[in-house]
């Protein structure tokens, strides 16, 4: 092996070993970072950013928060991993936390999102087949759902399907927010309706008020199961700890990740006693899922998430940032509309994002896109007025720059 003089400081070098060494998956922004705290970053250059990414909704806690932290500094140095083949107190004492937060009886622990939704089509397959229907998962155009086969199937954009035939059966697509659709498309081969609160990667789509109540109506009627993707959305994002929360309407599987372990890859199925009972001993697994080390960390950030005046916190400065991104929104070129909900918005543009992004990026501050043509905010849960309105500073010079 060659050995490699590459000094803390020297970006440049570290980007060159990345474009060496991995796999062409990414067009990555020239920056590495190296330290992060709280809403802040800084690069292998030592200079400062704001983040208005958090790791794609993922460090919503900010980065280093001190009770996750010292969670996961405690679990390293007492225990990694045992396997599921035994139980796990750190896992079990996390189910109960958000079984008790949510509508659900019982929870199943994986790796990532697109395996918590993996677990959710398969539970949903499992039930539907012991009532002799068929296996359908209806989706949602613009929806995203995951990389595995199933999940990128069920995901309703097809870019992300290119190049991966023959993809999976039983993943019919209805446009999001029309309930009338949906109500064509549930038959006796349907299984279950999966769906976003809110679409994230697909441009940040607000559906209707009431659309959550209509599905669940048509799911009723049709004995069918409501299944609810909060990837992205769950964990605080909205301003309540679930999204569905906003109109009282449960689902009977819902699925969790990004933001539930703070940065250490975590998944998260949660069910009714019900509709968990379809799977039995062997039905499902995951060797790493819900290790000690993954739910250490969980069990700090729903501790932290919980807590006294914690959301109503990220709902008052939620309330801030709307007002923030409107008058941004009004001094961007090519504005066609601002939406969101929470600490979750997208600006669409009649035009590309990306140059927006990237100099945004250069004026030291993250922000995203979400397709092609929507600049997506989701700042940490914990970020202050002052970066908001650090923020909205370093936007409007942008704005200048692109005018």
């Amino acid at each position: 092996m060659r050995e490699r003089n590459m000094q803390a400081h020297d970006m440049k070098q570290w980007i060159e070993l990345s474009e060496q060494t991995l796999a062409r998956t990414y067009a990555r922004f020239p920056v590495a970072f190296v330290r992060g705290r709280k809403s802040r970053l800084w690069d292998a250059e030592g200079r400062e950013y704001i983040d208005f990414l958090a790791g794609i909704s993922v460090v919503s806690l900010g980065h280093c928060h001190p009770k996750v932290t010292a969670a996961i500094k405690k679990q390293a140095g007492t225990l990694l991993h045992t396997s599921n083949l035994y139980h796990i107190p750190e896992q079990a004492d996390l189910a109960r936390k958000l079984v008790d937060a949510s509508f659900a009886d019982r929870a199943f622990f994986c790796n990532s999102g697109a395996e918590a939704n993996e677990a959710a089509i398969k539970l949903a397959r499992r039930h539907a087949h012991a009532q002799d229907r068929g296996g359908d998962i209806i989706c949602m155009h613009d929806s995203f759902h995951g990389r595995t086969l199933a999940t990128i199937t069920a995901t309703g954009q097809i870019k992300y399907q290119e190049g991966l035939d023959p993809l999976p059966a039983g993943f019919p697509k209805v446009p999001f927010g029309d309930l009338d659709a949906v109500r064509d498309a549930v038959g006796d081969r349907t299984a279950a309706v999966l769906v976003e609160p809110i679409q994230a990667e697909g441009g940040i789509n607000v559906p209707p008020v009431g659309y959550l109540e209509g599905l669940r109506e048509i799911c009723d009627s049709a004995g069918t199961l409501l299944i609810y993707d909060e990837i992205q959305t769950g964990m605080g994002r909205t301003g309540t700890l679930f999204a569905y929360e906003h109109e009282g309407v449960a689902p009977d599987i819902m699925t969790l990740a990004k933001a539930l372990g703070a940065g250490v890859p975590i998944g998260c199925m949660l069910a009714t006693e019900e509709v968990a009972a379809a799977f039995g001993p062997g039905s499902h697994a995951s060797t790493f899922g819900g290790n000690p080390l993954a739910c250490a960390a969980a069990n700090a950030v729903v501790d932290v998430m919980t807590e006294d005046a914690f959301l109503e916190g990220v709902r008052k400065k939620a309330r801030y940032l709307e007002k923030v991104l409107k008058s941004i929104a009004s001094r961007l070129p090519g504005v066609k509309e601002l939406r969101g909900r929470g600490m979750l918005w997208g600006i669409e543009l009649d035009r590309d994002a990306a140059p927006i992004v990237q100099h945004a990026l250069e004026s030291g501050l993250l922000i995203g896109s979400a397709g092609p043509n929507v600049l997506r905010f989701a700042p940490p849960l914990v970020v202050t007025r002052k970066d908001i309105t650090l923020m909205a500073s370093i936007m409007e010079e942008v704005a200048a720059e692109i005018a």
